[in-house]
């Protein structure tokens, strides 16, 4: 009899103790559950965009011969983008080692294709400089423009890219310049339309600094592969590429306002940075501020980090701008 009582007690040892272990597991589901502090479970959340490596970003290493322009797809993978934006200025030396222009393109652009393809990015658009002013208001200077970006309407189909950059800049009135912008747009656009390819214009000085001039342009253009490129920062009307960082700029429009402006029509966003405080944050531009406004847009696109720095090497700036950009996101309703 007294065995089993003790028997019986110790069964019901075991059972409390399997009940107090159920209890337990069941306790430690709920704290990884939708109980969870919301807080946490943002931080888990994937950001609404994807990261891309401008290439300006390494403009300074790249002229003085340290980094050869050819290794910008594995430059950008090995600081993990998923991908790239080219800066055509930057393979001027690449494209004047052949005597024939177009052997001189065909041979880049295959060495890019392959080194992209090797390092796994993603070609995304070529910005494209010093082919002439696409809103001149003299109607010669501007087709021969046209003419010379088609040879980059070309190179980005090849290599994959959505998207060209260019430069609306023009001579003349506010509605001078705004005419010859739709003009040049339009022409080079229906080009590009032929080969998949989009236009883009970014707030780069000028009169293109102007949020709601741009816009305007673009309403007037209306067509499906003309779009625009916000900059962060480009929004000074009267420093030469728009930099609100420049100590010549005295009228900058607001960049907040600007942004806002041109969402509707992006293709893609520039998250320029200039030098970080402190606590890592850029005092000229709020990035929690500017990211709710693009995310607000419904951009889902690349989000392309371009670092225009003194303090930081360009290897660290590229890296502080692509943290600051996580965390804002992480702060965003």
């Amino acid at each position: 009899m007294k065995k089993t009582s003790q028997l019986f007690k110790l069964s019901s040892l075991v059972i409390a103790l399997m009940i107090l272990s159920v209890m337990s597991c069941d306790e430690k589901k709920k704290e990884t559950s939708s109980d969870a502090p919301k807080e946490e479970l943002a931080e888990a959340q994937e950001p609404f965009f994807k990261l891309s490596l401008a290439q300006w970003s390494l403009n300074k290493a790249v002229r003085s011969g340290e980094q050869s322009p050819l290794d910008f797809a594995q430059n950008a993978s090995e600081l993990g983008f998923e991908g790239i934006e080219y800066v055509s200025q930057l393979y001027r030396n690449e494209l004047e080692k052949m005597a024939d222009p177009k052997m001189a393109m065909d041979s880049l652009l295959k060495t890019l294709k392959e080194k992209s393809d090797t390092y796994n990015v993603k070609n995304l658009l070529i910005m494209v400089d010093g082919e002439g002013n696409l809103a001149t208001i003299d109607d010669k200077e501007r087709a021969q423009t046209i003419e010379n970006h088609k040879k980059w309407v070309d190179a980005a189909k090849f290599l994959g890219c959505h998207s060209i950059r260019v430069n609306a800049h023009g001579e003349g009135t506010y509605e001078e310049v705004a005419d010859a912008a739709v003009k040049g747009l339009t022409a080079l656009s229906s080009y590009a339309a032929t080969q998949g390819v989009n236009v883009l214009v970014e707030n780069h000085g000028g009169y293109t600094s102007d949020g709601q001039w741009l816009a305007a342009v673009m309403a007037k253009v209306n067509m499906p592969n003309c779009g625009t490129l916000p900059d962060f920062g480009n929004f000074c009307i009267t420093e030469g590429y728009g930099s609100i960082n420049s100590k010549e700029c005295d009228n900058a429009y607001d960049i907040y306002k600007g942004v806002s402006e041109l969402m509707p029509y992006a293709k893609a966003v520039s998250a320029k940075s200039y030098d970080f405080d402190e606590n890592g944050a850029q005092p000229k531009i709020d990035y929690v501020k500017m990211m709710q406004i693009v995310k607000d847009a419904g951009y889902t696109g690349f989000v392309g980090v371009e670092y225009e720095g003194e303090n930081l090497s360009e290897i660290d700036g590229i890296n502080a701008t692509k943290k600051l950009l996580l965390e804002a996101a992480s702060q965003l309703k």
